[in-house]
């Protein structure tokens, strides 16, 4: 109210001009430490469908450098989740996950017959280098599909709901119980293998039906299901997995499912959803952590462009994207469809091209990069503010303050200052991701006082680290 009444008698020119045109030249942020948001889970991506084959058909030089790229705090974006796809097919034809059940055991009640192949479509590798190389403690395992023989159109493609599940009678019976015993089973193959599932999901898309791996399903049905899936965990002792549900192709959807499924909510630890249809702006109708689980520019041709004109496919786009999630929808986490990929299809559905058996990043990588490497798991959104520039800010475990800056005019000096929880600034470092820059490295200062100098060019993210005396030295 007060600034809107300075406003209405704003003249150009006068003093009180000067002084606005001057604040918002030298861009002043201000970090409230007293004020937080949601608790951090990280940022992530996934090499399901066998894009995990793709980066193990590369010679170690490329290997390596995917696995850097996507995972690495100093050569790449530092992600901090993996998306790995439960397999559902008979084989592994096209680009097909398969099952760790190919065939049908014989009914419900029939002792299963599992079969494991220490590859799981390629993706224990990537999981295998991500927890052990790089530091990754978060694996979500989703399943797009339950096979075929447990659902009502007897086929793990075009849809078909879980017999079982209310609505869903199947003349082969009731196959809740055995898909989530299969679902565990999954859990621990990866156990033995050293690598903790630390969150499951039973469906992807719901919403839709496609000719790949989809399969059905209301709120009302997932519920059905969580009742017995929850309990099954447990009894094998499987407490600590986290449940999410339930993917669906847009945000706005997940709140249609959720009020479907108020009976189950405590047993469920994350609401997720994906952007396709409708984008995460605002919060969903729960308590529990939100997580957007799959976004991504589709259609658009390739582009490894930072910012051109604003397209669907550049990187300050899905930087602003980010942005949104997190400050508008509270997300805890935020995950790219596909990590590296080499298929055919020329488009910005991955953050990594595969061309001719070499890598190339896109600029949508190290706008995840200025998001991941500097806000880790753990992190707690503050209070952030700032004139001329988006901005936001976490504080860190290590008790570092991430603040990224997001520039979508010239380039302008800031300042930032921090207030609340004791907090003052000892050492400061900025990061910039621009046209022709990928988390670089630029100048900021720290004065006596714990203000923070520096600049953000134009059009670009910055990310500051501004870091207290204990950890600064």
């Amino acid at each position: 109210m007060l600034l809107s009444t300075v406003l209405l008698g704003f003249v150009p020119g006068t003093a009180l001009a000067s002084a606005i045109d001057s604040r918002q030249a030298t861009g002043s942020i201000t970090v409230n430490l007293a004020q937080t948001y949601q608790t951090m889970d990280g940022f992530g991506t996934s090499e399901a469908f066998q894009r995990a084959v793709t980066i193990k058909r590369l010679s170690e030089t490329e290997q390596r450098k995917t696995l850097d790229l996507l995972f690495s705090r100093d050569k790449g974006a530092g992600l901090s989740i993996l998306r790995n796809g439960i397999g559902s097919s008979p084989d592994m034809s096209d680009d097909h996950m398969v099952s760790i059940q190919p065939k049908n055991p014989g009914g419900p009640a029939a002792e299963p017959k599992y079969t494991w192949d220490s590859s799981d479509n390629g993706q224990l590798w990537v999981s295998t280098e991500a927890v052990h190389t790089y530091g990754v403690r978060t694996i979500y395992a989703n399943a797009w599909s339950a096979p075929g023989y447990m659902k009502t159109n007897g086929n793990d493609a075009n849809g078909g709901s879980l017999c079982g599940v209310s609505g869903a009678t199947c003349s082969s019976g009731d196959w809740k119980q055995a898909y989530a015993n299969y679902l565990v089973q999954y859990i621990k193959y990866y156990a033995a293998a050293n690598i903790s599932v630390t969150h499951l999901g039973f469906l992807n898309e719901p919403d839709l039906t496609t000719s790949y791996a989809s399969m059905r399903s209301s709120g009302a049905q997932a519920a059905d299901f969580i009742k017995i899936l929850r309990p099954t965990l447990d009894k094998n002792n499987l407490t600590s997995i986290i449940i999410n549900c339930c993917d669906t192709m847009g945000w706005s959807v997940m709140n249609t499912m959720l009020g479907q499924m108020r009976s189950v909510e405590s047993m469920l630890g994350t609401a997720t959803g994906h952007s396709y249809t409708s984008t995460a702006t605002s919060t969903l109708s729960t308590k529990l952590k939100s997580w957007m689980t799959e976004a991504g520019d589709n259609e658009g041709a390739w582009t490894s462009a930072w910012y051109s004109n604003g397209g669907a496919g550049e990187g300050m786009t899905w930087a602003n994207n980010i942005y949104t999630a997190v400050t508008s929808a509270n997300v805890s986490a935020y995950l790219y469809w596909i990590g590296a990929q080499d298929r055919s299809s020329n488009t910005n559905s991955k953050l990594i091209r595969v061309v001719n058996k070499a890598v190339e990043p896109s600029k949508r990588l190290w706008a995840m990069g200025n998001w991941s490497r500097f806000v880790r798991p753990g992190a707690v959104r503050v209070g952030a503010s700032g004139s001329g520039v988006r901005t936001s800010a976490f504080r860190n475990v290590d008790g570092a303050v991430a603040v990224q800056v997001i520039n979508s005019g010239s380039e302008k000096p800031v300042t930032i200052t921090t207030s609340g929880a004791g907090f003052v600034a000892a050492k400061a470092e900025a990061w910039v991701t621009d046209n022709t820059r990928d988390c670089n490295s630029i100048a900021a200062s720290v004065d006596a006082s714990g203000k923070v100098t520096g600049s953000v060019p134009a059009r670009s993210m910055v990310t500051f680290v501004l870091r207290p005396a204990a950890a600064g030295k």
